[in-house]
């Protein structure tokens, strides 16, 4: 039988999902999926420093609940950092919010994570982060939430399948969490 987490890579979530008001549905099922042990999620060091500027509570609180990453953000002087940036921006001036976006995707392809964001890829955005992920794509993996949703459930469906044909075979029994997740 396979475990109930999944092997999945670490989501790291972006500032712009820290869902203080819990309206973002998808970032919620993500959550719940966290709780129960299904995946693992945290964000960087950046990303949390950005959730707690400003005057929101109730946001800077959500922030403070977050399992976050506590080494060094790369310098810009870092080649990966500039490589990142380059493909983000191209080779224009970069205001410190860009240089914030460039060390959040920076730090999740140093840990392996998939990065999870609202950022672009959008008619409003069509740049930011999700609109260039495609340059990004030897460097880590970029999913809006809605994707990471539909790839936890693929991964998900895979698990108990997998354990239901054990049972079967086998005749042990289903973990009691198989299709429940």
């Amino acid at each position: 039988m396979e475990r109930r987490r999944l092997y999945l890579p670490v989501f790291h979530i972006d500032t712009n999902l820290i869902n203080s008001r819990q309206k973002l549905d998808d970032v919620n099922l993500l959550v719940h999926w966290y709780r129960n042990e299904i995946i693992l999620i945290n964000m960087s060091s950046t990303a949390r420093n950005e959730s707690l500027t400003g005057f929101d509570n109730v946001r800077t609180k959500k922030a403070n609940e977050q399992i976050f990453t506590m080494t060094e953000p790369l310098d810009s002087a870092d080649p990966l950092f500039s490589r990142i940036g380059e493909a983000l921006f191209g080779n224009a001036e970069r205001t410190e919010n860009q240089n914030n976006d460039v060390r959040i995707v920076a730090e999740a392809s140093k840990y392996g994570a998939y990065l999870v964001t609202n950022d672009g890829g959008s008619k409003a955005q069509p740049g930011g982060i999700l609109g260039n992920r495609e340059k990004l794509r030897n460097y880590l993996r970029i999913y809006s939430p809605v994707e990471a949703v539909a790839l936890v459930r693929g991964h998900i469906a895979a698990r108990d399948d997998h354990n239901r044909k054990v049972a079967e075979l086998t005749g042990q029994a289903l973990p009691e969490w198989t299709g429940k997740d």
